[in-house]
């Protein structure tokens, strides 16, 4: 497993055995679901997530800190960012109508 950031109690999802694209499904609603800054620690043997999950990580504007392989199991260590409309002096507004 990766190692956790210091001071920080990572949410790990143990998808072991899921085939694609569930750990990817799965991840992305783990994400969805967290605060901004958490950590999550994604375990799976799916070998398409060595694909599927840092794209979906860097597509959704996250920050893949750690990705490591033993055997057939591949462990990612992600940290939740801000969505990418959120964030400042990207030119959209965080919230809103749009006219």
């Amino acid at each position: 497993m990766v190692a956790p950031i210091a001071d920080e109690t990572p949410l790990l999802l143990d998808l072991k055995g899921l085939k694609c694209p569930l750990p990817a499904l799965h991840t992305r609603r783990a994400l969805a679901r967290a605060q901004v800054g958490a950590v999550i620690v994604v375990e799976c043997t799916d070998p398409m997530a060595a694909i599927d999950i840092p794209h979906l990580v860097r597509q959704d504007g996250h920050e893949l800190v750690a990705q490591e392989r033993q055997g057939a199991m591949l462990s990612f260590q992600i940290r939740k960012r801000e969505a990418p409309a959120a964030r400042e002096g990207d030119g959209h507004s965080a919230g809103g109508t749009a006219i």
